[in-house]
C-alpha cells in the first residue's frame, strides 16, 4: 500500500513539473512583433539575437499574411523573402515575427513596407463646374493626393483625396473654389522619403466675381463683396487668421496694421482700430 501511495505521489509531482515546464515554454515563446504595410518589391532584413536563456535564437517563426514562411530563422540575421508569395507591388502585407520573451529581434529596414509615390498621370483637367479631374496609373500603395492651388504667389493646399494605390487606371475628382480670373492647380503625393511628387499643372479661367473688401479701418468686422478664401498676416509676417467666408471677425486682433490676401489679390492692408 505504501508503494502504491509512493507511485501516486511521484506521478502527481511529475505531472506538476510537466505543467510548469509546459507553461514556461509557452511563456518563453509568447511575443509577436507585428509589421503592416505594402509590398514594394524588397525583402525585410532581421537581426536575430540569442534567446535570453542563451540556447537557440530569439525568433522561431515568421508568418506573412497568416502563412508560415520557409525563411531560415536559425541564424543571427535573416531575410524575409517575399518572392514565393506571388505578390504584386502595392499588395498589403501583415508580418508576424514570433519570438521568445527576454529578447528583441530588430527589423533593419521597416521603411520598405511604406508606400512609395510612383503614380503616373494620364490626364488632369478642370470642367465647367470647377471640378478638378485627374487619372493615374502605376500607384504602389495607398497615399493621399494633396490638391494645391496657386494663390498669392505661392502654392496653397486646398484639399486632399485618398489614393487608391493600384496599378490600373484610377480616376479622381475634387470640387474647387476658384479665384476670379486665371487659376492654376496641381496634385502631389509625399511618401516616406518626404520628397513631394507633383503632377502637371492644370490652368483655367474662372468667371467668378472679382472680390473687394471694406472697411480699411476696422474695429470688429471685415466684409467681402463675395465669399472668398483669405489669409491675414501681422506686421511681422506671421499668419494670424485664415479661412473661407464672406466676413472676418477681427475684434480680437491687437491694434495695428495687417496684411490680407484674398481672391486673387495679395498684400492689401487694413488697420485694426
Amino acid at each position: 500500500m505504501k508503494n502504491l501511495d509512493k507511485v501516486v505521489y511521484m506521478r502527481k509531482n511529475y505531472l506538476a513539473l510537466l505543467l510548469i515546464f509546459t507553461l514556461s515554454a509557452v511563456s518563453l515563446q509568447s511575443q509577436v512583433l507585428v509589421l503592416d504595410g505594402n509590398y514594394q518589391g524588397r525583402d525585410i532584413y532581421v537581426q536575430n539575437p540569442f534567446s535570453s536563456s542563451g540556447v537557440g535564437f530569439c525568433v522561431y517563426e515568421v508568418r506573412v499574411n497568416n502563412e508560415v514562411t520557409t525563411d531560415e530563422v536559425n541564424s543571427s540575421a535573416f531575410a524575409i523573402d517575399f518572392n514565393m508569395l506571388n505578390l504584386k507591388i502595392g499588395d498589403p502585407l501583415n508580418i508576424e515575427i514570433i519570438h521568445k520573451e527576454g529578447c528583441d529581434p530588430i527589423v533593419i529596414n521597416p521603411e520598405v513596407l511604406k508606400p512609395i509615390s510612383t503614380f503616373e498621370l494620364t490626364s488632369i483637367t478642370v470642367d465647367k463646374n470647377n471640378v478638378l479631374k485627374w487619372s493615374t496609373t502605376n500607384e504602389a500603395g495607398i497615399l493621399p493626393f494633396i490638391i494645391e492651388q496657386y494663390r498669392w504667389n505661392k502654392w496653397v493646399k486646398v484639399g486632399e483625396v485618398q489614393g487608391k494605390g493600384t496599378e490600373n487606371l484610377n480616376n479622381y475628382e475634387f470640387k474647387l473654389v476658384p479665384n476670379s480670373g486665371n487659376n492654376k492647380v496641381r496634385v502631389k503625393q509625399i511618401d516616406s522619403t518626404n520628397k513631394p511628387r507633383y503632377s502637371e499643372v492644370a490652368e483655367f479661367n474662372s468667371q467668378s466675381y472679382v472680390v473687394n473688401y471694406s472697411p480699411e479701418k476696422v474695429k470688429k468686422e471685415i466684409i467681402f463683396t463675395h465669399t472668398t478664401m483669405y489669409e491675414v498676416y501681422n506686421m511681422y509676417g506671421n499668419i494670424v487668421m485664415r479661412g473661407y467666408d464672406k466676413t472676418i471677425d477681427v475684434s480680437t486682433l491687437k491694434k495695428g496694421k495687417y496684411y490680407i490676401n484674398y481672391d486673387n489679390r495679395f498684400g492689401d492692408t487694413f488697420e485694426k482700430k
